[in-house]
């Protein structure tokens, strides 16, 4: 009856394949046992799915036996890389050091002239460039924060903003922050003030002649939102992440002369990261650039 009812004409019940045929006397429904043949199936399908497994999983031994013995050369190199960094910045130092104090020397014996005053601008330039590059390359080592503990994070944005408060009006250039007090934040709290410093420095070096700075620190719920922007030229609307990028400079003659390297903000990128937050950078069609912090 129930076959009858299904208005179907042929079928499967259980492991019975059924036809439903009308005759002079009525209708007929024949029953055809398929046993044998739903269990081949069963079994072919079973063994297939095992089999593919069993393909597969031999495929992942192979492919990770290999790309060990593929990568190993970069890895290492990748390894050593890193290391010659460390090692060749605290080599540099040293002479850094005798070539400043060499200079101080001079300076007390002839005065201050223009070549000794050059010599130690290139020598705080350098001495800064070497600091970023180690502490770039221990990040790499070693991504998670030294030290995380509770701190107000406020107060230390409070204070990045007051170190560079003297610079900005011989600069010409006004700050402008908005600062939510109270803000409590568990980090690195060292990184975290090199991270708002280099952001701020930053714009100090590439905003436009008497531009004004603005600087926000708000809550966004369970996360910190840490925003600069400033008015820039010779920037393309649009996003501008490629800042990031080790050693990138837009524009080699204008980092020339604000003293540039093209590390800071790729350490501040890997500050930011080590950190689990996200940063960015957007160019508006004003020519506004906005830097902005997520942690």
């Amino acid at each position: 009856m129930k076959i009858l009812g299904d208005g179907s004409d042929s079928g499967f019940t259980d492991i019975y394949r059924y036809m439903v045929a009308d005759c002079e006397d009525g209708t007929r429904i024949i029953f055809v046992d398929c046993r044998q043949e739903l269990e081949s199936f069963r079994n072919t399908l079973v063994y297939s799915v095992g089999v593919s497994l069993l393909g597969f999983l031999a495929v992942f031994m192979l492919v990770l036996f290999w790309s060990k013995k593929i990568f190993k050369p970069v890895a290492e190199s990748y390894a050593k890389q890193k290391r010659f960094i460390t090692d060749a910045s605290h080599e540099i130092k040293t002479p850094l050091t005798i070539i400043d104090a060499n200079t101080e020397v001079i300076e007390m014996v002839n005065g201050e002239s223009e070549w000794t005053k050059n010599t130690r601008d290139q020598v705080k330039r350098l001495t800064a460039l070497t600091n970023q590059m180690v502490a770039l390359s221990r990040l790499d080592e070693n991504p998670e924060p030294k030290e995380k503990a509770k701190f107000d994070l406020s107060d230390v944005a409070y204070e990045v903003i007051d170190h560079f408060s003297s610079l900005s009006e011989v600069r010409g250039k006004k700050i402008s922050a908005d600062i939510e007090d109270g803000i409590k934040y568990v980090g690195d709290e060292n990184s975290i003030r090199q991270l708002i410093s280099i952001l701020v420095d930053n714009a100090m070096k590439y905003a436009v002649e008497s531009a004004d700075i603005s600087i926000s620190l708000k809550r966004d719920g369970r996360k910190v939102k840490f925003v600069l922007k400033n008015l820039t030229d010779g920037m393309e609307e649009g996003s501008q992440d490629i800042l990031f990028e080790r050693f990138y400079r837009p524009d080699s003659s204008r980092n020339s002369e604000t003293g540039g390297s093209g590390i800071g903000l790729s350490l501040a990128k890997s500050i930011v990261e080590s950190h689990k937050g996200r940063i960015t950078a957007r160019c508006d069609v004003d020519g506004y650039i906005t830097f902005q912090v997520t942690l």
